[in-house]
């Protein structure tokens, strides 16, 4: 009888750990109308002019073949995002190679784990397709390494192979960035004092000061729909949780079968 109390307060233990981990890790269902409409319909021709997008939007742009076009993103901790471009090439025209480039907030190129980053459209193709997906955010990292923290994200997108007689040919471009929660996996002991994001030195300044003209300084305004390191709850805290339970109910199990039933019935007391 004890045993069976034993072993159900152990499954309700773990099933409490377990259940906030359930609801976390399920995505939740995004409003593709709302989010769609507010999609831009323009890029930026340089890093300072980038046309800012959320992750989930799909964003399009047109311009001539030899423009470079830049959009930015917000990536937080955890997440590992995959930026997919298409462009629409005209009804004629030479073989073209196009290729999108990853930057984080210090504008350091980022590799991509794998995906298409850079692909030749053949002669009088009518569309060329890139992906590129980026290696996991980390919270932390040392100052000497390239790894991808929490912050702004630039996509660059430009043809790098093309003939003289193409350059200037109108093309239609779509962007769209979606990110995998990859969870508990890639926590590090250790977070940024802020995320990378363009003019977050000149908004610790606004802070201070409340006038109008230190607040318009600052450069970035998109972050993710939770925050910054919204992200602080991973799959290791249940783990923890789990590898407890299991610990004290291997306790309380050793301990039930080791001590025996109690005092032999023949044992006559002492006097």
């Amino acid at each position: 009888m004890r045993i069976t109390r034993v072993l159900g307060a152990a499954a309700l233990m773990l099933g409490l750990a377990v259940t906030p981990a359930a609801a976390d890790s399920t995505p939740s269902p995004t409003d593709s109308a709302s989010t769609e409409g507010d999609a831009p319909t323009l890029a930026g021709t340089s890093f300072r002019a980038a046309t800012e997008v959320e992750q989930g939007q799909t964003a399009t742009a047109s311009g001539s073949t030899g423009d470079y076009l830049y959009w930015s993103f917000p990536a937080d901790a955890g997440q590992r995002p995959t930026v997919k471009t298409t462009v629409k090439l005209p009804e004629s025209h030479a073989a073209q190679t196009w290729q999108i480039d990853v930057y984080d907030g210090l504008r350091r190129r980022q590799s991509c784990q794998y995906g298409a980053q850079t692909r030749t459209a053949a002669a009088d193709g009518s569309s060329v397709e890139l992906a590129c997906t980026l290696r996991t955010v980390r919270a932390w990292s040392e100052t000497w390494a390239n790894d991808p923290l929490p912050g702004t994200y630039y996509v660059r997108l430009t043809v790098v192979g093309l003939t003289t007689a193409d350059l200037g040919l109108p093309v239609s471009t779509e962007m769209r960035v979606e990110s995998k929660d990859i969870g508990g996996s890639a926590a590090v002991d250790g977070s940024l004092a802020e995320p990378l994001v363009p003019g977050i030195a000149v908004k610790s300044e606004a802070e201070d000061d409340s006038s109008e003209q230190s607040s318009s300084a600052v450069l970035s305004a998109i972050e993710p729909e939770d925050g910054w390191s919204s992200g602080w709850w991973s799959d290791r805290w249940v783990w923890t949780a789990v590898g407890g339970a299991l610990a004290a109910l291997a306790g309380v199990g050793g301990y039930t079968l080791t001590r025996g039933s109690g005092r032999p019935t023949r044992v006559p007391t002492g006097s």
